[in-house]
């Protein structure tokens, strides 16, 4: 017995250590992959600052030249005095060596803010997330508006950065670390907020250094740039006209924000004062009790956030910190946590423009957006603290069974799960905006050779003319010849398109959230395969046909003879045709709304829409008829590879067991259910 109990016990350590190794190996080749991710960003980054002419570095400004005049004599150079003292030895070296130089130690303190805000996570860090959250995090920098900015000679936003962190976490004793902030104080002022983080959380020798440092730092600059000292601190009051106009979309602060706003004069300054210190003894009070709670990285990049938002300028060079608020904890339940990581990443890698629509009313919104992320990180971002029940644990997720009728060969994914709870309304918003710009922009980018395209319509005219279905022409023609139809099918097709689909998605959300998540996986992945069909066949649409005698009854006259085809062309690729999503998704709501409406009323309108929809995008000479047929193919194909990869729409989802009744007779109840009832 001893014996089979050794063995058992062997051979279960093995099973153990085999795991472990297995385990290991997984993440040791994901982290070869995301190094290796890093390094490509990292080099292609070098390339497009490599390629730009040293002329024309800075945005066009040529790095100063600090041996003669002023620093500050164009009003185009942003840093301090301190920092032109620094940049003054650089002048020596040749344009391209320098240029190669900077580019490649600014990389390389990116990959060095990676790696130390890494091991900066707070205790305890689980293995996976400490052996990959360096990789991720140097990718998603490098990947960031402030990297892509600060790679370019002159700027020095990512060495403040260095400074701080290696003060903070790398370097031992209070009064080294006070000089490393006080260096990068001096290099950017506003960092000088560091100071009274370290005093309330008891590093008062760390704070008394800093302030020296700082103090001695841009004494020295006075005494060796008086006159630029006297332009920065006093003419400029600290540089706040320096680098372009301060209301210009570049200065991501409340001072540019206000300015933007209108406001000018004493009250604005006023109100500045009163904002920006409100918005620093929030902040300050917010990271010292991270810092108090263990999480010093968060701690640090709150006040990061709040230094660049009660700067006179925040250029968004100097928005790494915001990046660095990732390793706070947001929400209870496991869903909600990727909500603030993901926010703030495509916040800080993408165009506002393609977070928001360009409308009059979230100009505010879209124009500041960096700011907003700031302060949020700052004020407002309910970070949980590591005593909280679900630092560790938060809810979890409700999943549903795996789908029975599924091809045993498949999924592709066999990972894939379908999840039953409603998902994050934030996060789908942003995701879907995203998604949708996304879109846009690689159909607009599509080939649209006119020549191409009309080609193309021959064909599609001339098979359609072999199966006897050219119905285009004649339909068009009935339709304008009859005014109240015209306007009908004009505002269907112009009204409709994206209406009926959003609504039918908000329903599903609230009503139906597991049905919500299938049919959204459907639609999306229906519209990515048709930007194959506008890439491979541009085609032209009949309006866009001479000589064939279509009326386009919604955009008006198109003057072909016109390079950019009228006014329509300069918004969208008119040429991307095939498939016609128009009426692609409109069968997709019809078929949403067949199988889930509870009324059969309410299935006849779902089905009808499709059918409206088609004769509309014929009358009105938008789409051929086979077109829709092309719609209805990339459609099926949606619906079919959410089936091959999460099984059917409806899953058996089990009822705990209940005490036995007469009713129940003692057995497990199984229900049959819609996965969105549930």
């Amino acid at each position: 017995m001893a014996n089979a109990s050794e063995h058992s016990g062997a051979k279960g350590h093995a099973g153990v250590i085999g795991k472990d190794d297995g385990e290991g190996a997984r993440l040791g080749a994901a982290r070869i992959v995301l190094w290796g991710l890093a390094a490509v960003l990292a080099l292609r980054q070098a390339a497009v600052v490599l390629r730009v002419p040293p002329n024309e570095w800075l945005t066009g400004i040529r790095l100063p030249d600090l041996t003669a005049g002023s620093l500050y004599d164009s009003g185009l150079f942003t840093g301090s005095p301190f920092a032109g003292m620094v940049l003054r030895p650089l002048t020596g070296f040749a344009d391209q060596s320098l240029e190669i130089a900077w580019t490649f130690v600014t990389l390389l303190s990116v990959a060095a803010v990676g790696l130390v805000a890494a091991r900066g996570l707070p205790d305890p860090v689980p293995r996976r997330t400490a052996l990959l959250a360096a990789p991720v995090l140097v990718t998603l920098m490098m990947v960031s508006l402030p990297v892509r900015e600060a790679a370019f000679p002159g700027q020095t936003a990512v060495l403040p950065v260095l400074l701080v962190l290696f003060a903070l976490f790398r370097v031992p004793g209070d009064r080294p670390a006070g000089i490393l902030t006080g260096l990068a104080a001096a290099l950017q002022p506003a960092l000088l907020l560091f100071a009274p983080l370290l005093w309330l959380t008891g590093r008062r020798t760390a704070a008394r250094s800093t302030l020296a440092t700082f103090s001695a730092a841009s004494l020295l600059a006075l005494v060796t740039l008086p006159r630029d000292s006297w332009t920065y601190w006093v003419d400029h009051l600290a540089g706040t006209r320096l680098g372009g106009s301060p209301d210009g979309l570049a200065n991501q602060s409340l001072h540019g924000a206000l300015l933007r706003f209108g406001l000018a004069g004493s009250g604005e300054t006023a109100l500045y004062l009163v904002l920006a210190g409100a918005v620093a003894l929030i902040g300050l009070r917010r990271a010292v009790r991270y810092a108090r709670d263990g999480q010093l990285l968060l701690a640090v990049a709150v006040t990061g956030c709040v230094a660049v938002a009660v700067s006179p300028t925040g250029w968004r060079h100097q928005l790494l910190w915001v990046l660095l608020a990732v390793a706070g904890k947001v929400g209870r339940r496991a869903a909600d946590r990727p909500v603030w990581p993901v926010a703030v990443v495509l916040v800080m890698t993408l165009p506002s423009e393609m977070l928001l629509p360009n409308m009059a009313a979230l100009a505010p919104v879209r124009d500041n957006v960096l700011l907003l992320a700031a302060l949020a990180a700052a004020c407002a971002v309910p970070f949980l603290p590591r005593c909280s029940p679900y630092w560790r644990e938060p809810v979890a997720t409700s999943y549903g069974h795996p789908a029975e009728a599924r091809w045993h060969r498949i999924p592709l994914l066999p990972g894939w799960r379908r999840v039953l709870s409603r998902p994050n309304l934030l996060l789908e918003l942003l995701l879907i905006r995203v998604g949708y710009s996304m879109y846009s922009h690689i159909r607009a980018a599509a080939p649209n050779s006119r020549a191409t395209a009309e080609d193309n319509a021959h064909t599609v005219l001339a098979a359609e003319r072999a199966l006897g279905i050219d119905i285009e022409h004649a339909v068009n023609q009935a339709v304008v010849r009859t005014e109240w139809l015209e306007k009908f099918f004009n505002f269907y097709y112009t009204s409709f398109h994206f209406v009926i689909p959003l609504s039918l998605l908000a329903l599903l959300y609230w009503r139906r959230p597991a049905d919500y998540r299938w049919a959204r996986a459907s639609l999306g992945l229906a519209t990515l395969i048709a930007l194959f069909g506008f890439w491979l066949f541009p085609l032209a649409p009949p309006r866009l046909m001479p000589g064939l005698g279509f009326t386009d009854t919604v955009h008006g006259p198109q003057d072909l003879a016109n390079p950019s085809y009228g006014a329509m062309t300069a918004i969208s690729n008119q040429y991307a045709a095939m498939p016609s999503l128009h009426f692609g998704w409109s069968l997709w709501c019809g078929i949403v709304i067949v199988a889930m409406a509870p009324k059969g009323w309410q299935k006849l309108l779902g089905a009808l829409h499709p059918v409206v929809t088609v004769c509309a995008i014929v009358a009105t000479a938008n789409h051929w008829l086979l077109d829709a047929v092309g719609g209805a193919c990339v459609v099926g194909a949606g619906f079919a590879l959410v089936y091959v990869l999460s099984g059917p729409r409806r899953l058996r989802v089990r009822v705990p067991a209940q005490r036995a009744t007469p009713a129940a007779g003692g057995e497990e109840a199984q229900v049959r259910t819609a996965a969105g009832n549930r």
